[in-house]
């Protein structure tokens, strides 16, 4: 009898965000005749796209026992360089424009990594304060205006269908499988893990953990700016306000998904269930009409249900 309950308790926390996640869609294919529709779907996967891509970055961050708070602001940066590369008058090409929005994603996440790993900063006031010089930093470039007009083959990015599959999820899902490659079987997929799980332990053991801690914001970093290229070429125009509050989406991701804040303990794939979880949510409370407000309010005590849900386990360990 114990041996079986314990296998039920074993199954329910391998598989229960999962379940929760089929729990969740089948509740709202009954509220809303449209939540199955393919058309549905292919909005839903289009919008979870963006936040899936930041929250893999995100859960290399966490899984170090850190926080990235501007991923948001290098998303509207990002895109905002590169929709100044690629607009219709622009001379420059689109492989350009991509190049320079990815490499301002890469040199501020460096910047978010250099401090915390060589200066020892706390991840929060150093990404914090990123957040608001970042978009500082937006509003700067362009004098706070927005930049339309972008080039055809760069709105592909965003808008394209490739057979009846969008664009932006064949991107989010070539980007998980190459960093939960990473992540399951490299080195330095097992080095994050082991810098998240005890720091002091992983720098006795030989590991450069500055280095690790170092790489995982660059990755956040660029990852962050992948996303704001997709949102500018899916919206057709490079906004400056774009990407606000985005984090909280991404953190919440992360933490439904199993990873644990205290660093150690997650995957990518818990990741992933927890971005498709957090999108199924925003279109089915939008399906019924709810406010804006109310869905962050809402979203806001799954974070801290998630939270907590991950303290009772570690107690319980």
């Amino acid at each position: 009898m114990n041996q079986t309950r314990h296998r039920v308790i074993d199954a329910l926390a391998d598989y229960g965000i999962v379940i929760a996640f089929f729990m969740l869609c089948a509740l709202l294919s009954i509220v809303s005749e449209a939540f199955l529709s393919w058309g549905n779907w292919v909005n839903i996967l289009r919008q979870t796209s963006i936040n899936g891509i930041l929250a893999i970055g995100m859960t290399y961050v966490v899984l170090t026992k850190g926080i990235d708070l501007s991923v948001g602001s290098i998303l509207a940066f990002s895109g905002l360089v590169t929709g100044s590369l690629v607009t219709g008058s622009a001379p420059h090409g689109v492989l350009i424009g991509i190049s320079a929005g990815l490499s301002v994603g890469l040199l501020l996440g460096a910047v978010n990594g250099l401090l915390v790993a060589r200066l020892s900063v706390a991840p929060f006031v150093v990404t914090l304060g990123m957040l608001s010089v970042a978009r500082g930093m937006t509003f700067i470039y362009n004098d706070g205006m927005p930049i339309a007009n972008l080039s055809k083959d760069f709105r592909f990015i965003g808008q394209g269908m490739i057979g009846e599959v969008p664009a932006p999820v064949i991107i989010l899902a070539i980007t998980f499988l190459i960093f939960w490659f990473i992540l399951k079987y490299t080195t330095f997929g097992r080095y994050v893990y082991a810098v998240g799980g005890n720091e002091r332990s992983a720098k006795t053991s030989g590991i450069n953990t500055r280095l690790i801690i170092f790489a995982v914001y660059v990755i956040s970093g660029l990852l962050s700016a992948l996303a704001g290229l997709i949102l500018a070429a899916r919206t057709t125009s490079a906004l400056p306000q774009a990407g606000v509050a985005y984090e909280l989406d991404a953190i919440a991701a992360v933490v439904i998904g199993g990873t644990s804040l205290s660093g150690g303990v997650g995957t990518l794939s818990g990741t992933l269930v927890g971005a498709l979880i957090i999108g199924v949510i925003n279109n089915g409370l939008d399906l019924m009409g709810v406010s804006s407000y109310y869905q962050q309010v809402i979203k806001g005590m799954i974070i801290v249900a998630a939270v907590l849900l991950d303290v009772s386990r570690k107690k319980q360990n």
